[in-house]
C-alpha cells in the first residue's frame, strides 16, 4: 500500500493554524490485523535501512517527538522502532531540567545526546520544551539564570526560534537529518485517555495530577505549538503534524516518514578500496586452502583398534 505522508508536512514559511489540521483521518487500514501488517511492513523496511545507515557511518537520523500529554509518544516510539537494532539506536527522554542543565544554555543538554554517525537518535520531548512549556509558563524563565533584563515581548521566543533553526541547520550540514513529529491529539481524546488511565489499575502509574493542571492551559499550548511549528519547520528539519486520535494510523504514518527520510539519504554499503579487496582475496584463498587440508581427528581418536580385542580388561 502506498502511503503519502507529504500532506502532513509543514512547509517552510507556512503559517500553521492547528484547527485546520485534523486529529483523526480515515483509517489507513480495514481491520486491526491489516493495521498490524502495514506497520510490520514498514518496520521491516526500517530495519534494513538502519543496517545500511550503520554500515555506511556517514549520516545520522534524529527523530524529535512533541505532543500534549497522552498523545501516544511512548507507544509510537515503541512500535515504530520495534525492528531496529538497539546497538544503533538510542532514546532520550527529557524531563524538567536539573540545576546543572540550568547553568548552561537551553540547547546544551540536548546537544550532548545527539546521535553519532551511523545511529538513530530519538528525543522524547526536546529543546522545543523551551518554546512550548516555558512560553506557556514564562515564570520558568526566571529560574534559567539568564542575563537581565530579558528581551521584551515576543523577542525572546524569536531569538530561541533562530537559535533552533541555526542548530538544526548545523546538524544537517554535518550529516544529521532532523525530523520532527507533533502528535496532534484532540482535547476530547485526551480526556478519554486520562479517564482510561484512572479506571485501569495497570495504567494508574501513567497518570499525574499535574496533567490535569496543564490541560487547563490547552489553548495557550495550541498557540505555542502554532508559533513554534510555523517558525521552525524548514527543508532541512521539517515538522510533521500527525493525526494522533487513532494510534494505529499515527504509528503507520510516523513509520513511513522515518523510512522516506532514510531512503532520501541514498544510503549504500561502503565499497572496499583496492587494498581492502586484496586483503579479502588473500583471506578467501587462505580459507579455501584450509578446506582442502585433511581433517584431523580429535585427541585420542587416532588410536588403531585391535581386531577382536575386548573393550574392557
Amino acid at each position: 500500500m502506498k502511503i503519502n505522508v507529504d500532506a502532513f508536512r509543514v512547509r517552510e514559511g507556512v503559517k500553521v493554524r492547528l484547527p485546520r489540521w485534523k486529529t483523526r483521518i480515515t483509517p489507513l487500514y480495514r481491520s486491526e490485523s491489516e493495521a498490524g501488517a502495514l506497520l510490520a511492513e514498514q518496520v521491516n523496511i526500517t530495519s534494513k535501512l538502519q543496517n545500511v545507515l550503520y554500515a555506511a557511518n556517514r549520516h545520522a537520523l534524529l527523530l524529535v517527538f512533541q505532543a500534549m500529554d497522552a498523545a501516544g509518544k511512548d507507544g509510537v516510539i515503541k512500535h515504530v522502532m520495534s525492528g531496529v537494532n538497539p546497538a544503533g539506536c538510542e532514546v532520550t527522554s527529557f524531563k524538567q531540567p536539573s540545576q546543572d542543565e540550568l547553568d548552561h544554555d537551553f540547547l546544551w543538554r540536548t546537544t550532548r545526546s545527539l546521535p553519532r554517525r551511523g545511529q538513530i537518535g530519538i528525543f522524547n520531548r526536546s529543546y522545543y520544551e523551551e518554546v512550548l512549556v516555558v512560553r506557556v509558563h514564562p515564570e520558568l524563565l526566571l529560574k534559567q539564570k539568564l542575563p537581565m533584563p530579558l528581551p521584551s515581548g515576543k523577542r525572546i521566543w524569536e531569538q530561541r526560534y533562530e537559535s533552533i533553526r541555526n542548530f538544526e541547520a548545523h546538524a544537517a550540514r554535518n550529516g544529521t537529518h532532523v525530523v520532527k513529529f507533533f502528535l496532534h491529539v484532540s482535547k476530547e481524546e485526551q480526556r478519554r485517555r486520562f479517564l482510561d488511565r484512572i479506571e485501569r489499575p495497570e495504567k494508574n502509574w501513567k497518570f499525574d495530577h499535574g496533567d490535569i493542571a496543564e490541560r487547563a492551559h490547552w489553548d495557550a499550548y495550541m498557540t505555542a505549538y502554532e508559533n513554534c511549528l510555523s517558525a521552525t519547520s524548514t527543508e532541512d528539519a521539517p515538522w510533521y503534524v500527525i493525526p494522533a486520535d487513532d494510534k494505529r494510523t499515527a504509528r503507520i504514518l510516523v513509520s513511513r516518514v522515518v523510512n522516506q527520510t532514510l531512503e532520501s539519504m541514498k544510503l549504500s554499503y561502503p565499497a572496499p578500496g583496492p587494498e581492502h579487496l586484496a586483503e579479502l582475496e588473500q583471506a578467501r584463498r587462505q580459507l579455501e586452502e584450509e578446506g582442502l587440508q585433511p581433517v584431523v581427528s580429535g585427541r585420542g581418536s587416532g588410536k588403531a583398534k585391535v581386531p577382536g580385542a575386548s573393550k574392557r580388561r
